[in-house]
């Protein structure tokens, strides 16, 4: 650890007040941080409900209002976490276009044909342009966090980003899988016109060999040609339905022994691709697409810890469609699972110290859980 980092992590009262501008008001710059969060304002393509381009700003402010201790990772925040500057440029951009969009989308629900209109073939046009010119502006910035030898992860913006970070996680492992928490399957070929649609990012995504693997967890909105995609994809594509998995605690089933089935199918390296619509709505009501039911905060976060029980490495992860609302619940919400999937992918890759982790085991004498934490927390199991 280099000495300005060491000092910094001395001097910092993790039980104080965020303050400062960076996320999780943690005192560290990009090259002290293991943790790099690449922000990516763009919604231009959301079929629905527009906001969440203003999400990375929203969650670096409800960020501050995070503690830091996390009872899986208690010294966590110590490893440095950091968010580059949301680039303004993007979200310009984005804004522009949505204006299109907008006009666009609004042709095709009045029945419009593009092939008859001239500026809507414009727009199409240039919208997919722009999300062409995304995709390498994402992959060139997260080859970089990668070339670094740091932990990547995407904050969105619409779930169309991380496509060009699946491409550069492609130059850098033969293998991996995709464990997606979503409501919807995103497997649309060129929704609307948009060859890069929030809606198509699956789609787009199987077109990578390297990925051998895709587990959509809190499916409860489908389209036919998406079951078709499953269907014909030999088990490469395999959905656990909101429906079936609820059903399933309902009739007894334990959530852990729902995560065992799901985390089973998954490969070594496993990529997270996090849709906040993938949570029950009551947790994000100003996500661009919600829909009732989905899983609890605790539950995603159980998942996403098997994962890393397992011995399974998580080599990235994004998080998309948090739309911030006046009262910013939403973006608090956010804030929180960023944390979450920040830490755990870090303690999967083993950066941090053993000493600091907290062990979850089973008591032998009374089949409690108990949390055993390090003896510098000053908690101790006397029993």
């Amino acid at each position: 650890m280099k000495k300005d980092k060491a000092e910094k992590i001395k001097s910092f009262d993790a039980s104080g007040i965020g303050m400062g501008n960076q996320i999780f008001g943690l005192p560290f710059n990009e090259e002290e941080s293991e943790i790099i969060i690449l922000p990516v304002p763009w919604e231009v393509t959301v079929s629905y409900n527009a906001g969440t381009a203003m999400a990375p700003r929203a969650i670096q402010k409800a960020s501050l209002q995070v503690d830091l201790f996390d009872v899986d990772v208690p010294d966590a925040w110590k490893r440095g976490i950091f968010m580059k500057p949301v680039n303004k440029n993007i979200l310009k951009r984005s804004q522009e276009l949505r204006h299109k969009a907008v006009k666009y989308i609004a042709f095709l629900e009045d029945n419009g044909f593009v092939k008859d209109n001239k500026t809507m073939q414009k727009f199409r046009n240039e919208i997919n342009n722009a999300g062409q010119e995304l995709k390498s502006y994402v992959k060139a910035e997260m080859s970089e966090v990668l070339h670094q030898n740091k932990l990547p992860a995407l904050l969105g913006g619409d779930h169309s980003i991380p496509l060009g970070f699946l491409e550069a996680l492609a130059d850098f492992y033969p293998e991996f899988g995709i464990l997606q928490i979503d409501a919807h399957c995103d497997l649309r070929n060129a929704y609307e016109g948009f060859v890069f649609s929030h809606a198509s990012i699956m789609f787009n995504a199987l077109k990578i060999p390297q990925i051998k693997k895709l587990l959509q967890v809190g499916i409860r909105d489908v389209a036919e040609s998406e079951l078709q995609e499953i269907s014909s994809s030999g088990g490469r594509i395999k959905p656990f339905f909101d429906a079936q998995l609820k059903r399933n605690i309902m009739e007894g089933k334990s959530w852990k022994a729902v995560c065992d089935d799901i985390i089973q199918e998954l490969p070594e390296q496993v990529y997270v691709s996090f849709d906040i619509d993938g949570l029950d709505p009551k947790l994000c009501p100003n996500t661009g697409t919600p829909v009732p039911g989905g899983l609890d905060f605790d539950q995603a976060v159980y998942l996403i810890l098997q994962v890393v029980r397992s011995g399974r490495k998580i080599i990235g992860f994004d998080l998309n469609e948090v739309s911030p609302g006046k009262d910013e619940w939403d973006a608090n919400v956010g804030a929180r699972m960023l944390y979450k999937l920040s830490n755990l992918m870090g303690l999967s890759r083993n950066k941090i110290n053993e000493e600091s982790i907290v062990l979850i085991h089973e008591n032998p004498r009374n089949d409690e859980l108990v949390i055993n934490l390090n003896q510098n927390l000053g908690i101790h199991d006397e029993r």
